[in-house]
């Protein structure tokens, strides 16, 4: 796993890779690409920007009717249907040699206890301190394998921010915090299992997404499914539930995927840094959530980290336009 390409991160969390094979698309597909590629890239990454959260934001509000792991399954569960019905993904799955197999089980286990990880701690800590939270594990993986000055000072702001965030927290909800960095450690195992799958090509990506998420339902269902039993009585409880799974899940990964397909990969980079400024508006406007000063400072510090965090470069045919 080549750790110095650790400081696009997010990128390989979902799984993508930043050309396209023509060749792995049908007529229809082409004509979608088509369409998409007359669309500017920062709009899809808006897009993905605000579903990252709004879906987590709207799982906060279900949790008054269904439990947290419910939520969670249905999360999955919707995610994991919708993307079956698209992309087929036990066909990849019997492509694949036993080594890479494993690798898409091991993906697919991680993926399941981190988001029942991110739900628990949402469910006791606001959203902008999870998702910032969440930044450290992939700032901290860009410093271990781009060791420069710049790295480094990326790390040293992420850390003051999350110490600033868990500062003012941690005696009430030491449990929250302890979800959040497991969810954060499991990020990072997320990403290093995800971009050995997303070295197959591009659309490897979505295939290995949509077996990893079916995997993930199987782990989920013994600690979910009973959590979930009143959304699946209650047809108004089930359509949010699988609201949830298509706000979080579906809709984020493949605008991600539109973007990162024109963006350069610092300059999509640089737009992460979007994504803890995200969570805390959405927190706001959602749920009501209002940070205190000092965590405003703390989040803050996560987006300057993210933000001048920097890749060791490499030759490479730049990204498709």
């Amino acid at each position: 796993m080549a750790i110095d390409e650790a400081a696009c991160a997010l990128e390989h969390c979902y799984m993508t890779s930043a050309s396209g094979q023509e060749s792995s698309l049908s007529r229809e597909g082409r004509g979608a690409g088509r369409a998409a590629r007359r669309l500017p890239p920062y709009g899809y990454f808006l897009v993905s920007a605000v579903f990252h959260y709004l879906g987590p934001a709207f799982a906060v509000l279900l949790f008054a009717r269904v439990d947290v792991l419910g939520v969670a399954w249905l999360r999955i569960a919707s995610a994991a249907v919708l993307f079956a019905a698209w992309r087929r993904p036990w066909r990849f799955f019997r492509s694949l040699p036993w080594s890479d197999r494993w690798v898409l089980i091991a993906l697919g286990s991680v993926l399941g206890v981190m988001n029942a990880s991110f739900y628990l701690a949402i469910a006791r800590l606001p959203l902008s301190t999870v998702g910032a939270i969440e930044f450290l594990g992939p700032i901290a993986l860009a410093a271990l394998g781009a060791r420069t000055a710049r790295n480094c000072s990326a790390l040293v702001l992420a850390v003051a921010g999350v110490y600033l965030l868990t500062n003012v927290r941690l005696v009430a909800q030491p449990l929250g915090f302890a979800f959040a960095f497991a969810n954060c450690a499991l990020f990072v195992l997320y990403i290093i299992l995800a971009h050995r799958i997303a070295q197959r090509g591009s659309s490897a990506g979505v295939d290995g997404l949509g077996a990893a998420m079916l995997i993930a339902l199987v782990v989920v269902m013994p600690i979910g499914l009973q959590g979930a039993a009143p959304a699946l009585a209650s047809p108004f409880l089930l359509a949010a539930g699988i609201a949830v799974g298509i706000c979080s899940s579906v809709i984020p990964y493949v605008t991600d995927q539109l973007a990162m397909a024109r963006l350069s990969r610092a300059t999509y980079a640089l737009l992460l840094s979007l994504l803890p400024a995200a969570a805390t508006v959405i927190g706001i406007l959602v749920l009501a959530q209002l940070p205190r000063p000092q965590e405003i400072l703390g989040i803050a510090l996560v987006i300057f980290g993210v933000a001048v965090h920097h890749e060791r470069q490499k030759q490479r045919p730049p990204a498709q336009r």
